[in-house]
């Protein structure tokens, strides 16, 4: 089943286009990765399929549905939240206001509410964290916290822009143990931003961006030699090797933005998968 339907859409950061007409779909129920360089679109088209940024053109449908119709009944988490330095606001705090837009900044709490927050600091591992200040906290944590707030809301369809970008790796399997659980356990639908070709190739369904959506599908379709060049500008891709039954393909070292590359057997992260 669809979840999300974007037909011809073009999306502007100002007066520049991030997203040139494009059209896709995403699969209800399972974990969608976007992929692509570094300014190729991938926050851009997340915002909007979060209906936070409305396209110039064409349009995002979720559920069938205008996004701005739907929009409430979509976590969003961000990369990073920035606070003022000095902000005396604790990990409580934060991941409470997951639930502001079912309460509002000054309704009160009832007690399903206090359990959707005690559910996600639980399931993200920093109850024990709950009243230290964000700013005490290490990026890995911080992080945590935010996906926390995420999963406090408490809606079918979570967003996560570069959830792992950076994390240590306690971080990193916590919240990869939670983006299955969110799918697997509940039938939700993730979808993610991410720069490594290991996580894309496991997840269930892929998009694959540099300006415009190149390819979308399972990732043995989307992740080819072919696609990647067209992609990353990068030329010739090395020649793909065996290695114990499963084909890798490695992209040559980058320059500019230092990410090497390889597309191989996935054995941990989202799906389980192989290409």
């Amino acid at each position: 089943m669809t979840l999300v339907a974007g037909h011809d859409i073009v999306l502007y950061r100002g007066s520049h286009r991030a997203v040139s007409a494009s059209s896709f779909t995403i699969p209800q129920g399972k974990i969608t990765a976007v992929i692509g360089p570094n300014g190729s679109g991938k926050t851009t088209l997340l915002q909007a399929i979060a209906g936070i940024l409305s396209p110039s053109a064409g349009e995002i449908r979720v559920m069938g549905k205008p996004v701005k119709e739907v929009k409430q009944d979509i976590s969003f988490v961000m990369q990073s939240v920035v606070f003022p330095t000095g902000t005396p606001i604790t990990v409580k705090d934060v991941v409470s206001m997951g639930r502001y837009a079912q309460r509002g900044w000054f309704g009160m709490f009832r007690s399903h509410d206090r359990s959707a927050i005690n559910y996600a600091m639980n399931v993200m591992n920093i109850t024990d964290l709950k009243h230290r200040h964000l700013e005490e906290l290490s990026g890995g944590q911080r992080q945590r916290v935010y996906v926390a707030q995420g999963i406090a809301q408490g809606h079918e369809i979570l967003v996560l822009d570069e959830p792992m970008t950076g994390l240590d790796l306690t971080s990193m399997r916590i919240i990869d143990d939670v983006i299955h659980a969110e799918v697997e356990e509940h039938g939700h639908s993730v979808i993610l931003t991410t720069h490594d070709l290991d996580e894309a190739a496991a997840a269930d369904h892929v998009i694959l961006m540099d300006g415009k959506v190149i390819a979308a599908g399972a990732p043995a379709d989307v992740l080819t030699r072919e696609n990647l060049e067209t992609a990353y500008g990068l030329g010739s891709l090395h020649e793909p090797a065996d290695v114990n039954g499963t084909t890798v393909v490695e992209l040559p070292e980058c320059t500019a933005e230092g990410d090497a590359h390889e597309v191989e057997e996935h054995t941990a992260g989202y799906g389980h998968r192989s290409i």
